[in-house]
Order: C-alpha cells, then structure tokens, then sequence
C-alpha cells in the first residue's frame, strides 16, 4: 500500500469514475464580500438558470460563501437558504480574501460537477449551460474567455490584459490569456485543488497546473450589477506578484542577471578609468562616482526586494497556519452523500 506522504503520489479518480451523465450533481461556488445589493439578483438568476437547463442535473446546491462582509450580505445569505434548500452559506470568521473565500466554497462543494463564479454578476450564470454541455462531452476544465469587458476603465481593461500576458511568459504552465476564475470544474481537478494548500494562491493557474482535459469559453462579460470593485490597484498588483511568484522562479533569475549586468559594467567602467588614468586624461569627478554608486545601489535593492517576496513566501508557508476559518455553515445543499467536514480549512 502507498504512502499518501509520499511525493508525487496522487491518485485521482479515473475517468469511469466522473460521472457526466444525468445522474452527476452540479455545485455552484460563489464567493461573496459586500454585495448586499447583488445578493438577491444573482440568486434568483441562478436558481432560473439551472431550472431552465434542457438536461438539468440529478441535484445541485448553490454554496454562497460570505467573506467576512460587513454588510448584510451574510443576513440576507442565511435568509435565503431557509427559503431554498438548495442554497448552502459558509460564513468565514473574517476577510480572507477573495482567492481563499473561494477555496473554502471548492472545499465545500460536493457537486460531479462544480462552477465557481464571482457574486457580482459579471461573470453571468447564464453560461453555466455551455459549462454542463462541453462537461459532458468529456472535458474537466471549461473555462469562460473574456471577449469584451462592459464597464471597466480603460486603465483596467489595458492592464489586464498585460497582466494575462506577462504571467503566461513568466510562469512553466499554460495559463489561457483574459481568463478569470470563472469555470467548471469536474469533481477530479476539485479533489486535486485540494491537495494544494499554499497560502497565497492563484486559483486559475493552480486548475492549469493539475492539467486533464481543458477547453474555453468566449463571453463578454457585463459590468457590475450593484456596487464597487473589490479590487482596486494595490490589491491588483498584489494579485499580479502572487500569481508570477506562486508559477515563476524568472524573478529570481532576472535578479541574477541583473548583478550579472551590474558587474560587467562595473568592470567595463573600470577598465576605461584605469585607461583615462595612465593617460592623464582623467579628473575625479562627483557625477560619475554618483552614478555608478546609485546603479549598483539599484541593481542591489532590486534583488534584495525579489528575494524578499520569495522569503515572504516561504515564512508564510512554514507557519502552516489554516487557509480559513469557517464561523459558521447553514444549509444543506444537496440532498444526497454526507457533507464534508471542514475544520479551519483542513482536511
């Protein structure tokens, strides 16, 4: 018998295993912060959405999860699943995060078929039936690639876009260009996402990594139903570093470079001096002594700030801490198979 320790030892169910049939269950995963005013809209659309589907599932649940929202998203969560069994609410004990709210919904959801989606209506619910369609038709991943983007600055829209193209250069998986985390997902990429428990995570290149079959999308996405982003410049960039550090080591190696870069100059710029020198051509001067010392003062803070971000990372992963806390869980959501234990975020 094999150690499950052991690394690199993984065994996923088979393909004879995903059920794709009428018989196979839907999870839907939404990921909640804030958004009293989006909370009854994207319920109501999803549970029609689902109700009109030509080849509907066996069951399926809706597993709202509340990110430590201080307004009465969580209420209004709870209030619903007492009308609808179907819907599911897992209250976190604070703000985690976006990436980690949506961990928990994954390691929540006990569907054949999961789609994780944002609460925001910009990723619209109407798509979840070319989801199903291409599920059954034997694919893993189906991803929602984003045609246009209503309602979104040109800034925004313009750095999204380099950010996707970046990422895809820098990091060794194939991560698809203005694609979020809006896909479905069969339940043996689910149970392998939840192998990964790295604490800065990257939801859409970590469903890249564990690879099986994979197919898009196109849709334009619509603007915010209610409210405001949740995610202005910095945490954008913070999104950005976390998920080429998280797929890259290009950083580190640029770094390298860069003293490489550095040092040749250095060497070069001293050659010429020593050639000015013996030639009595030369005057000490303030510009250049200037010069060369805040080139290599740079060249030197940008590597210690690299490694930084690196180190940051490894701190965080050795004090192993759980991803969430879960204050508290309502509903049942499907009705059949026993619901998962979920204790602070490990299994």
């Amino acid at each position: 018998m094999q150690d499950e320790n052991v690394i690199g030892v993984f065994t996923s169910p088979s393909e004879r295993d995903v059920r794709r049939d009428r018989s196979a269950t839907l999870s839907i995963v939404v990921p909640l912060f804030n958004e009293s005013g989006n909370v009854e809209e994207l319920l109501r659309r999803t549970t029609a959405v689902v109700a009109a589907l030509p080849d509907p599932p066996a069951d399926y649940e809706i597993v709202c999860v509340d990110d430590g929202s201080r307004d009465t998203t969580r209420a209004q969560l709870i209030d619903a699943s007492h009308r609808d069994a179907h819907i599911r609410v897992i209250a976190l004990s604070r703000n985690f995060g976006h990436q980690i709210a949506a961990t928990a919904g994954l390691d929540a959801a006990r569907g054949d078929a999961v789609v994780l989606m944002d609460g925001d209506l910009q990723d619209p619910p109407e798509l979840i039936a070319a989801f199903l369609e291409r599920f059954r038709a034997g694919y893993d991943v189906v991803y929602a690639t984003r045609r246009r983007r209503a309602g979104e600055s040109r800034f925004k829209i313009w750095t999204a876009a380099l950010f996707y193209r970046v990422v895809r250069r820098l990091t060794n998986v194939s991560i698809p260009v203005d694609t979020g985390d809006f896909r479905l997902m069969s339940r043996r990429v689910i149970e392998a996402l939840r192998r990964t428990r790295e604490r800065h995570r990257f939801i859409r290149g970590l469903v890249s990594w564990v690879g099986f079959n994979q197919t898009g999308v196109e849709y334009d996405r619509d603007a915010r139903y209610s409210g405001g982003t949740k995610y202005p410049v910095s945490k954008m960039l913070k999104f950005a570093i976390d998920g080429i550090t998280a797929f890259s080591e290009v950083p580190l190696r640029m770094a390298s470079y860069l003293g490489f870069f550095a040092s040749g100059f250095a060497f070069v710029y001293a050659v010429v001096v020593l050639i000015l020198k013996f030639a009595h051509l030369n005057a000490p001067g303030y510009t250049s002594t200037m010069i060369a010392v805040l080139f290599l003062g740079g060249i030197q803070l940008i590597g210690i700030g690299i490694l930084g971000e690196y180190v940051g990372r490894i701190y965080d992963e050795i004090k192993a801490r759980p991803l969430y806390l879960v204050a508290d869980s309502v509903g049942s959501g499907l009705s059949e198979g026993a619901s998962p234990s979920i204790v602070a975020g490990t299994r």
